[in-house]
């Protein structure tokens, strides 16, 4: 039913749904890349689900509902998919430093690129900083200096650091290619969550909470005990008063 929302928001029917265009539901546009984004969410949640304990029955839920879900989304490859993930590990093994910056060391390319594992699984976190207009920001009144003044060694050095010149290097790194939206579809119907954009704000939502719970210690005993039957599921026979006769 969510998939007909996204059909009928949008006019023409394409091989790949457009970012941002409308889904269907107020105030939810199509994400550009659900695929790598729930695969990076699950694998941070699973990863701080580690820190519960293995009795907890919170973790079991939750690990057990988070590996289903990371399973069918990892099943499923956007085209080209070999190719990129081909490149895209060749070229963390030719520049290891771009993306591991050492702290104090060279900042390459302004740390825009940042290796994040999780879960035995590698991510790069990409940051694009936001477009300014300098034409509509308002002058602070700075003086814009010509010329740089001579100093020593240890000043350009230090200098090299905070704002690299000829030390920088500049990888540019490509981005997963994106589901089809016959692929975008299966995903939805397999994981039964409503539209894939709705999916990943449930898993957003469950990265959240599990720094809540594991701060609550919901694994721990009750400092109030609950009362006989507290938990018990409500059934006809046990919390309904006999209003029918039974058939014969």
């Amino acid at each position: 039913m969510r998939s007909t929302f996204r059909l009928l928001a949008t006019v023409k029917s394409s091989r790949y749904l457009t970012p941002g265009n409308p889904t269907g539901l107020t105030g939810l546009f199509t994400h550009p890349l659900p695929r790598p984004t729930l695969i990076y969410l699950y694998s941070q949640t699973l990863d701080k689900l580690r820190a519960f304990p293995e009795h907890s029955a919170y973790r079991a839920a939750t690990e057990a509902l988070t590996h289903h879900r990371l399973k069918i989304v990892e099943a499923i490859w956007p085209p080209g998919y070999e190719e990129w993930s081909a490149k895209a590990k060749k070229l963390l093994e030719e520049h290891p430093e771009v993306f591991n910056t050492p702290k104090g060391g060279v900042d390459h390319d302004n740390e825009r690129h940042v290796k994040i594992i999780h879960d035995g699984r590698s991510f790069v976190r990409t940051i694009v900083p936001p477009e300014v207009d300098e034409r509509t920001q308002e002058w602070d009144g700075e003086e814009v200096p010509i010329e740089q003044e001579q100093g020593s060694k240890a000043d350009f050095a230090a200098l090299a650091k905070g704002r690299p010149g000829s030390d920088e290097k500049t990888v540019e790194w490509v981005q997963e290619p994106a589901l089809e939206a016959a692929q975008v579809e299966e995903l939805e119907n397999q994981i039964g969550g409503g539209l894939i954009e709705e999916v990943i704000q449930v898993a957003e939502g469950e990265l959240k909470l599990v720094d809540e719970m594991l701060k609550s210690k919901v694994w721990e005993e009750l400092e109030d005990k609950a009362g006989a039957g507290q938990w018990q599921y409500f059934t006809r026979d046990q919390h309904t008063a006999g209003t029918q006769e039974t058939p014969s």
